[in-house]
């Protein structure tokens, strides 16, 4: 069987955004489920690779950190 994905939202993402996915079945964690808000992008980068999740953003400073490798 196939391993699910798990996704972590950042503070750019709409509580609605998480709410509905939760809903549906899907494993969600958000900034605030994590006590991670105000954290730094390599924070929340960290917290979401180490927890084997998908990083769902809408934070283009995520593309720099992409560009530099970290991402």
């Amino acid at each position: 069987m196939a391993e699910r994905l798990k996704f972590y939202l950042d503070e750019h993402v709409h509580q609605a955004v998480a709410s509905g996915l939760q809903r549906r079945g899907v494993d969600v964690l958000t900034v605030l489920g994590a006590e991670m808000l105000g954290a730094d992008d390599e924070a929340h980068l960290a917290l979401a690779t180490g927890q084997g999740r998908v990083i769902f953003t809408q934070d283009a400073d995520f593309l720099r950190l992409h560009a530099t490798g970290t991402a």
